[in-house]
């Protein structure tokens, strides 16, 4: 079968590996269609960040069900499913409240192991979810990555009535603002320095488009007056210029969600954080995307708003390759983020 391997930092090869074979009875071999690149790939690709070498990543991705084990009864081959990339112990006191994102003893489906970046994967049943009939493979790919911002609603009660803002219109921010409008958000604000990415927000459905580049803190929050109150502000760029932005936005008791993940130090000067006290603001940390019943709601709710076509996917898409046009475009991202989403198209 062929795989994109990561060799070493920035060393990206095709190659054909053996078809794996199941060992055990919670097994499931899956043929793989696609798989999209996640910008936590990004620096195991060029930065070392792996955990090892060399790995085939890989941890949004939907395909066929070929083989099952012994063991499992409620699915057969044809199925058409997508990764839930992450394997919890399921045993610790975390699993046993349902915080499965906040296992210390868990696995990951094309980081700790390898992962979908190849035309066939073993996979245990848990990381399993089989597509609501109808959706295209090419929709299932985009799950996981649908759940990140859904995971935060989830965390803040939801989003329905509220002004929701996005900080971030990459692809996170433009799929959670899709959720949001879905699920009943008053308004939806997106806020970025890209105006390519501001005017996409516009068509994908935010109320309102705001360039932080060409308009300070104060500006914003003028113009929002009107939405301050019942207010949810999504982080999702993940940097401290962003946060700060979040915090001097936000306006009476707000509830801020932090899910970017930072890769630079946030040092908040005093009268920022008093605004976090003067303001009453909830803060709110969100990691990876899952909840009980396992995987959790998150992955129902995306899976339904899919199947409902309230989500448009095309336009978040930069380049579709088969594995050398795939690794062709990763290569040439030379470290920096993605302007779109990368697919791999493995059948």
């Amino acid at each position: 079968m062929k795989s994109v391997v990561i060799h070493a930092e920035g060393e990206i090869r095709v190659e054909e590996q053996p078809i794996p074979h199941l060992h055990e009875d919670d097994e499931v071999l899956v043929r793989i269609h696609w798989s999209g690149l996640c910008g936590s790939d990004i620096p195991r690709v060029f930065h070392n960040g792996a955990h090892f070498y060399p790995i085939t990543l890989g941890h949004e991705f939907s395909g066929i069900v070929e083989q099952c084990g012994n063991g499992i009864e409620d699915l057969q081959p044809g199925d058409a499913v997508a990764c839930v990339p992450l394997l919890p112990c399921f045993k610790c006191p975390e699993c046993q409240r349902s915080y499965f994102s906040l296992c210390k003893n868990y696995s990951f489906v094309g980081s700790r192991s390898d992962g979908g970046n190849a035309e066939f994967i073993v996979m245990k049943r848990a990381n399993i979810f089989p597509l609501p009939k109808g959706m295209t493979l090419a929709d299932g790919a985009f799950l996981e990555p649908i759940t990140v911002g859904l995971h935060a609603f989830h965390l803040v009660n939801g989003c329905e009535g509220k002004n929701v803002v996005v900080i971030g219109a990459g692809t996170i921010g433009l799929l959670a603002l899709q959720c949001a409008a879905a699920l009943g958000a008053r308004s939806v604000t997106a806020i970025d320095i890209n105006q390519e990415k501001l005017d996409l927000a516009l068509q994908l459905g935010a109320t309102q488009a705001f360039n932080s580049k060409e308009k300070s803190a104060a500006e914003i929050r003028e113009l929002m007056r009107e939405m301050r109150f019942d207010q949810l502000v999504l982080e999702t760029a993940g940097a401290p210029q962003t946060v700060e932005l979040a915090i001097d936005i936000a306006g009476p008791r707000a509830q801020l969600a932090l899910v970017g993940t930072l890769h630079n130090d946030l040092n908040l000067p005093s009268a920022l954080f008093g605004q976090i006290l003067r303001k009453e603001m909830s803060i709110t940390g969100s990691w990876m995307n899952y909840s009980g019943p396992w995987p959790g709601e998150e992955w129902r709710t995306a899976a339904r708003l899919l199947a409902e076509k309230k989500i448009k996917l095309e336009p978040l898409i930069a380049h579709v390759g088969e594995p050398e046009s795939y690794a062709a475009a990763v290569k040439a991202l030379g470290g920096k983020p993605m302007n779109g989403k990368i697919m791999l198209k493995l059948a």
